[in-house]
């Protein structure tokens, strides 16, 4: 029973993870039709401020963590992705893996391209008593932190009038447009929550890793991809489940497959996204194709 509960907290705490990576990418490609391959080293970005700011105080590294990927995501949109506003996807596309090789590369010259460790607050590796068992502190506020980013981002879509131009410019941006939404002001308020969304992974991602390397944001950017078509990319809300779902799914094959299998996790969770997709090209979590963006 013990290991199911650690299994079980382990799975929503990875998911809820990728869950937020996810929904970081499907908030810009419901606008502007943009598979943001940069979107991981975004999160890089934020992980290699917990190692800039070494020794300085934790309220300044975690504020320093969460706003660096936003005034990185905003530069991005205005020198890379804003000149090519009518440019076809494809050609947004490969602006956004020369945006990640670019990004990638200055990480490696300006720290190192080997993995290095983070120095975290010793209350990182503490448990508590949850059902009888010892269960990881860690594990416990990521789930609690991104089940308040998400409901918080849920109520700003739903609520205010910006949310609501960034949900008409996903349903429809052309026509949003003729309506009197300011389409660069909606693209920017996306680019600075997907900033703001990687600055949090980064914070998680680091504290479950304990390392960082220039290249593993390409690991996050796919996954996030992943996770969006197998909820369904035509809608926010089923790209976040999709990304819980593949989370959730990697803990419980680590924990299902034999220990000669475990190497080959992913080939498993692929090849059972491959087979959904054919089922189900819609996604997961989709009814139809016809779904409103929320």
């Amino acid at each position: 029973m013990s290991q199911v509960i650690q299994y079980g907290v382990d799975a929503i705490s990875v998911g809820s993870v990728y869950a937020l990576v996810a929904l970081g990418i499907a908030l810009v490609f419901g606008i502007m039709r943009l598979v943001n391959f940069a979107y991981g080293d975004l999160v890089m970005v934020g992980a290699y401020m917990l190692v800039a700011l070494e020794g300085a105080p934790w309220p300044v590294i975690v504020l320093t963590t969460l706003l660096t990927p936003v005034v990185i995501s905003l530069a991005m949109d205005r020198i890379a992705f804003r000149p090519m506003r009518t440019s076809d996807p494809a050609s947004l596309l490969i602006a956004s893996f020369a945006v990640s090789y670019l990004i990638q590369n200055l990480l490696s010259i300006i720290f190192t391209p080997t993995a290095t460790s983070v120095v975290l607050p010793a209350f990182v590796s503490e448990s508590v008593g949850l059902f009888g068992v010892r269960v990881p502190l860690l594990s416990l506020l990521t789930i609690g932190l991104d089940i308040v980013i998400l409901g918080a981002l849920a109520s700003f879509l739903r609520w205010t009038s910006i949310g609501l131009q960034m949900r008409a410019a996903a349903e429809d941006f052309v026509m949003a447009r003729l309506l009197g939404v300011r389409a660069n002001f909606v693209i920017l308020i996306a680019f600075a929550i997907g900033g703001l969304l990687a600055g949090f992974v980064a914070l998680s991602f680091v504290s479950q890793a304990g390392t960082v390397t220039p290249t593993s944001g390409v690991m996050l950017a796919t996954i996030g991809f992943v996770g969006t078509v197998l909820g369904g990319m035509g809608s926010i809300s089923a790209a976040a489940g999709g990304g819980f779902l593949l989370g959730a799914a990697s803990v419980v094959l680590q924990a299902a497959l034999p220990v000669s299998l475990r190497p080959y996790r992913e080939v498993f969770i692929y090849v059972a996204v491959i087979i959904v997709l054919i089922l189900r090209p819609q996604g997961l979590l989709l009814r139809g194709y016809q779904e409103e963006r929320v």
